[in-house]
């Protein structure tokens, strides 16, 4: 009753979301596919990859911990992402994301990120994407877009960054990212439960960027053939590119022998030495190298043999 006698209807709960359950503690991450082609049409939703640490943050009896994709805690070695969680409104909550090193164009670079880790690591970001848990209900059996709603609200106004998803066509979006230097996309079933471990509602697609670089030594293994050695030049030095393990079958694995054991030389064609045994060669032979991403010392990663450039 109120005032004059007028009743009132009683105060309705907000509706809950998820299922009432305890803390679950650490939850094995759900993992995407990787796929040769990346889907459209609005049953996905496309995300930006990142080359950082996946990783998991709970938030539970007034503490933080951040657990690896693995399950380790790693809490100690994350205290900034830590410290930026604790600001987040929550009783309890389980979050899913990647921790990244963001350079001024937007890209993530995981060998940046390791050199931070050995540092202060003030320049971490963690990029949240997926919501588990929160205040006491089960939030993996609600629709992706759901859970990504609830997020969105979570860590806003905090130092945390939220991963906005995009509803545009997916070769687009991939087209898009690679041209501007991302590692790929990640697409989603828009309605997809969180299921843990690798599945067909996460599915990826990585940015393949190609390069020609110079072949500075191959490696064998016994007998048996075992990679080359790259070289970019800069200036009139070369600078250690990486190794290429992948992309050979028996017969270019033999014409590669055969075209560079005339070359060999007893040293390093580097400018600085590396720390690897090779069979090293003078400088004269140029390789078409398909990779993924570039770390900041300019090594590729992920690389594939295409075939020898003859035509440079």
């Amino acid at each position: 009753m109120i005032g004059g006698g007028l009743e009132m209807a009683p105060r309705k709960k907000p509706a809950a979301i998820g299922v009432k359950a305890p803390f679950p503690g650490f939850i094995e991450p759900a993992l995407a596919t990787l796929i040769d082609k990346v889907p459209s049409g609005e049953r996905w939703i496309h995300e930006i990859k990142f080359d950082g640490y996946r990783v998991q943050v709970h938030l539970a009896n007034e503490a933080v911990k951040v657990f690896t994709r693995r399950g380790h805690d790693w809490t100690d070695r994350f205290k900034k992402v830590a410290n930026d969680a604790w600001h987040i409104s929550a009783g309890s909550a389980v979050i899913d994301g990647e921790i990244v090193v963001p350079a001024a164009d937007g890209t993530t670079d995981f060998s940046v990120l390791q050199n931070e880790l050995k540092g202060k690591s003030d320049k971490i970001v963690f990029v949240a994407f997926d919501l588990l848990y929160l205040n006491g209900y089960d939030l993996r059996k609600l629709p992706l877009i759901e859970r990504k709603t609830h997020l969105k609200k979570l860590v806003t106004n905090t130092s945390i960054q939220f991963s906005e998803s995009f509803e545009t066509d997916g070769p687009e979006i991939l087209a898009h990212g690679c041209k501007v230097g991302l590692e790929g996309i990640v697409s989603k079933v828009r309605d997809s439960r969180y299921s843990s471990g690798r599945g067909n509602d996460w599915v990826k697609k990585a940015c393949a960027q190609r390069e020609t670089l110079t072949i500075a030594g191959f490696a064998l293994d016994g007998n048996d053939w075992d990679g080359i050695y790259l070289g970019r030049c800069k200036g009139n030095d070369l600078l250690y590119a990486g190794k290429v393990d992948h992309g050979f079958d028996k017969t270019s694995a033999a014409e590669l022998r055969r075209r560079l054991t005339p070359l060999i030389r007893k040293t390093q064609p580097y400018a600085k030495r590396i720390a690897h045994r090779g069979i090293w060669v003078e400088p004269e032979l140029l390789a078409e190298i398909e990779y993924r991403a570039k770390s900041a010392e300019g090594k590729v990663r992920h690389p594939f043999f295409k075939g020898l450039r003859e035509d440079l």
